[in-house]
């Protein structure tokens, strides 16, 4: 994860703007002379023979490695340092969240809170609201002000019903008359900051004093920066993980607008950031964002930027069988790709993507053959034998698929079934494709080809997702970096709010106005 090293002999800093460059440059270095490994895409693994592009050596000594110890490449350690109170969230605000959900928003919850009260912010902006989690904690559980926007009319609907159920519950708890109030909604594709600065001062101008429910639609495309008003709040910007170009947008709001005092941003999905391309420098690109990533002239693009968004932390705690399957399925898809080359190069050629429904109902269905082969392990005999005799001899299966004439039972019978898997993935994805169809022992020429490198996909996985979190570090970087060069009254830092073993994208970028007045309206 994108935490600041530990102190000491050869480490980086980014307390200053000089110590974010200068740790923003070796990572620069590093990347580029990576290059290669960080662009590989593992579905052109057979094809391009992308183990050769790791050291034979290293790849020889990761074939050997245990698969817990692979699964220890991509990880790394991050300790939370608590500085507020977290109020625990109860049944009834955290109804429909799982534990990854409520995890989250108690704690960025109780950081808003805190900033919110240090720099007399009167009103929350929750950027990316969804179905108003964070909104509504924020509302009861800290009696804050809240408006909430998100791009989804149904999400606003949802919202607000939901909001209404929790505020019948606190004040049926209330003793003494309270003002309960739910969060205000508005309805707007955020396609600039220009866009979420206008529709965040609008509406919260006035309202303050009487937070009522509404929802309301944005459609102007590009209204330009309301200027200051008495009757505009000090605000908070808040974002749990807004996608993309939102929360680089949030971060331009908060520097341009006078009424923004602060900033709470947990960032997700830089896959969808857009990237400037040095050519037109009129636009404002998701990345890079600060003067010096601009400079550097590093170009990441889309494959990059995918491989920051990647779970790492999660892999070590997969179970073997889990993380054998994933391996497998990897193959799978190269060998897939090796298929599509040979029989429908045609539908190669556009780098077909099956899909993330295909992808789990294949996983699924896969994982659904693995229980039901090794729970019926006389049934999976027969087949392994009813394949074999069906499309070769067996001296010809033994000695091209293990290498050797003879084999021991239990190895012949898990090729056998890989090579089964193979076929019902391929059939799958060929199908989704709306491509023909391919003769058994066609496939079964492919497997045999690729068979003997498919035990490298998963050390050159792992070797490639460790990775990841630095390509993570560079964007997130750049996004402080962009804060700290604008002006000494901007403080701003990266501080890891959530555990990254249930929420990978845990770093949250802080930031306040240091000249603000706390008594300001």
């Amino acid at each position: 994860m994108a935490a600041t090293p530990a102190s000491g002999g050869g480490a980086y800093s980014c307390e200053t703007a000089g110590g974010t460059r200068e740790w923003m440059e070796a990572l620069a270095a590093f990347l580029v002379r990576h290059r290669p490994l960080l662009e590989a895409h593992v579905v052109n693994f057979f094809k391009e023979r992308m183990w050769e592009l790791v050291d034979a050596e290293w790849m020889e000594c990761l074939r050997r490695e245990p698969v817990e110890s692979l699964l220890k490449l991509p990880s790394g350690c991050v300790q939370l340092v608590p500085d507020v109170h977290v109020a625990s969230i109860g049944t009834v605000l955290a109804q429909g969240m799982n534990s990854k959900k409520k995890h989250e928003i108690e704690n960025l919850a109780a950081v808003v809170h805190a900033i919110a009260k240090s720099c007399g912010a009167k009103t929350v902006v929750d950027v990316g609201s969804g179905q108003g989690y964070l909104a509504q904690a924020l509302s009861f559980e800290y009696k804050l002000p809240v408006v909430a926007i998100d791009a989804s009319s149904h999400h606003a609907s949802v919202t607000i019903a939901r909001a209404e159920r929790i505020k019948k519950h606190y004040a049926a708890k209330c003793v003494e008359k309270q003002l309960l109030t739910v969060p205000r909604t508005v309805t707007c594709h955020v396609l600039s900051s220009d866009t979420l600065a206008a529709v965040t001062l609008d509406a919260c101008k006035d309202d303050h004093l009487e937070h009522v429910r509404e929802t309301k639609a944005c459609t102007s495309k590009s209204p330009q920066i309301l200027e200051s008003t008495q009757s505009s709040p000090s605000l908070i910007l808040a974002g749990l993980h807004a996608c993309g170009d939102l929360s680089v947008n949030m971060l331009r709001v908060f520097v341009a607008c006078e009424q923004v005092k602060a900033l709470v941003s947990v960032g997700c999905c830089y896959n969808l950031l857009s990237e400037d391309s040095y050519e037109d420098t009129n636009t404002c690109p998701g990345f890079p964002m600060s003067k010096a990533a601009k400079l550097s002239k590093l170009v990441l693009g889309k494959s990059i930027r995918d491989l920051a968004c990647q779970s790492v932390e999660r892999w070590r705690s997969l179970t073997l069988d889990i993380v054998l399957q994933n391996f497998d399925v990897h193959a799978f898809r190269a060998a897939f790709q090796m298929v599509l080359e040979k029989y429908f190069p045609e539908v190669s050629r556009l780098s077909p993507s099956i899909g993330r429904q295909g992808k789990a109902l294949r996983r699924q269905r896969l994982r659904k053959v693995v229980e039901s082969q090794m729970a019926m392990e006389k049934i999976d005999n027969l087949s392994c034998s009813n394949l074999k005799e069906q499309n070769m001899n067996t001296d010809d299966v033994d000695s091209v698929v293990h290498g050797v004439d003879t084999e021991p039972d239990d190895i012949h019978h898990d090729e056998c079934r890989k090579f089964a898997l193979f076929k019902d993935f391929t059939l799958s994805g060929l199908g989704r494709l709306g491509c023909g169809s391919v003769e058994d022992m066609s496939l079964l020429e492919i497997w045999k080809g690729v068979q003997p490198f498919s035990e490298y996909i998963g050390p050159f996985w792992c070797l490639r997702a460790a990775l990841g979190p630095l390509v993570e570090t560079y964007i997130l970087l750049d996004r402080l970096l962009f804060l700290q060069e604008q002006n000494s009254l901007v403080e701003a830092l990266l501080f890891p709010l959530f555990d990254p073993t249930m929420s990978p994208r845990n770093m949250a970028i802080i930031a306040w106005k240091l000249s603000v007045n706390s008594s300001e309206a």
